[in-house]
């Protein structure tokens, strides 16, 4: 389950989940370019890799921009020579209840996460769809991130749930799609501390540091980042799968099944189906 030698790009990583999972692919043996839209913590983080003993390189940028994903996949291959791993991380908040959500609110949010999954993904599947065609053998890893939010609902974040549900049946099309090209693509909903999370009292108070500061701390972002390097690394196989990750607990997601079915030969009056599906 190495990781040496994979170059990975890690997007959102200045700070937060991203920055632990580019430190900890980083002291795994890969070379990470690291992409914040924050120029300088992006920077600080490359520091830190490369104070480790590691590889890495920053890159700022928007990744819901078009230039700013062809840029990153071109960067990781002018600098590395490759490209094995993409981690989409970045992303952002804008909680409000639907009657007092703005356009500005919605449109904020859904570009953030939802294209921010999109363009990155896009641009490194060419790349290795290329690669495969040409005769190389394939062996990458897309780790996208979504959310209980979007799993199983969170009132007043419908913007958010709704990109995160949507990053989570990206990810299982796009590992239909690219498994032909030796990618593999796979979602974690983190449950950790974080700015987003910190900007809620409510949760900023559950997800607190223990007070021992040698105790466990099962909201560390650190926590999560095990699940991704082990997704990322070329020994792994899963595919298609969405898990959850919070302390020392990880869970797999089942997608969207059906509960119940009623069915007839032939076509159901209003009030039939009223009485069938109470």
């Amino acid at each position: 389950m190495t990781l040496a030698g994979r170059v990975a790009i890690v997007t959102g990583a200045a700070r937060g989940l991203g920055r632990e999972h580019a430190l900890l692919l980083g002291a795994e043996g890969a070379r990470v370019v690291v992409n914040d839209i924050d120029a300088e913590p992006a920077q600080m983080v490359v520091g830190e890799i490369v104070a480790a003993g590691g590889e890495a390189v920053a890159a700022p940028g928007d990744v819901a921009t078009w230039e700013t994903g062809e840029a990153l996949v071109d960067l990781a291959v002018e600098t590395y020579g490759d490209l094995h791993v993409l981690v989409n991380n970045a992303g952002n908040v804008a909680d409000r209840l639907l009657v007092n959500m703005t356009e500005d609110d919605w449109d904020h949010v859904v570009r953030s996460h939802l294209k921010g999954h999109f363009v990155p993904t896009r641009w490194a599947a060419a790349y290795w769809r290329q690669r495969s065609k040409g005769g190389s053998e394939v062996r990458a890893s897309v780790v996208c991130t979504t959310s209980t939010s979007g799993l199983v609902g969170n009132p007043g974040q419908s913007n958010y749930g709704a990109a995160k549900a949507g990053v989570a049946a990206f990810t299982v099309v796009a590992a239909a799609e690219l498994g032909r090209y030796g990618v593999r693509v796979n979602a974690v909903a983190p449950l950790a501390r974080t700015r987003l999370t910190e900007s809620v009292p409510a949760l900023a108070e559950r997800m607190a540091p223990p007070s021992d500061p040698g105790a466990f701390d099962p909201w560390h972002p650190a926590n999560v980042s095990p699940l991704v390097a082990w997704l990322a690394s070329a020994g792994c196989e899963v595919t298609g799968k969405v898990f959850l990750a919070q302390g020392g607990k990880v869970e797999l997601f089942r997608p969207w099944s059906v509960e119940a079915t009623v069915e007839k030969d032939g076509r159901w009056t209003p009030a039939e189906l009223g009485e069938r599906l109470r």
